[in-house]
């Protein structure tokens, strides 16, 4: 999978997020991000996921963190995802999948002895200066917050 590590410069990234707006790595330069990718939103893990993070929301803010989370879902979806669990970041909707293999998150997985290609769950905690601290490939869905933080 990635071949992204702490101390390599984060892929820069331009893409729209649940409204439409164009949301670019270059936004969050001078602050530390924490860049999550997910395979599907709003099935069982991922929303997990998202809910811990929004759950822990005032923590990271404390800290100085942006959070952006990343799927391959459309701008409605990504909306509908935000919306029905009142998520407090931005959800980036990355049909092309431009950020998603910039990355190095998507490739085959393996589900119930079947396999496919897919968005391996993974998070990247990003500095101030574009610099990758941290990838957390082993995410646990219920306390990424407490991986993270």
């Amino acid at each position: 999978m990635t071949t992204l590590e702490a101390g390599d410069k984060a892929p820069d990234f331009s893409v729209e997020d649940q409204d439409g707006n164009t949301v670019s790595l270059s936004n969050f330069k001078g602050m530390k991000l924490v860049l999550f990718f997910y395979p599907k939103a709003s099935t069982p893990g991922c929303t997990a996921e998202a809910c811990n993070l929004r759950d822990n929301w005032k923590h990271f803010e404390k800290k100085g963190y942006s959070i952006l989370g990343v799927s391959g879902d459309s701008k409605k979806r990504q909306q509908n995802f935000k919306n029905k669990y009142e998520l407090p970041f931005p959800l980036l909707a990355d049909e092309e999948k431009e950020v998603i293999n910039a990355y190095g998150v998507w490739g085959p997985k393996k589900f119930m002895g079947k396999e496919y290609e897919g968005i391996h769950r993974t998070t990247f905690i990003i500095d101030e200066n574009g610099q990758i601290e941290d990838v957390i490939k082993k995410v646990k869905t219920k306390e990424h917050a407490a991986q993270i933080l």
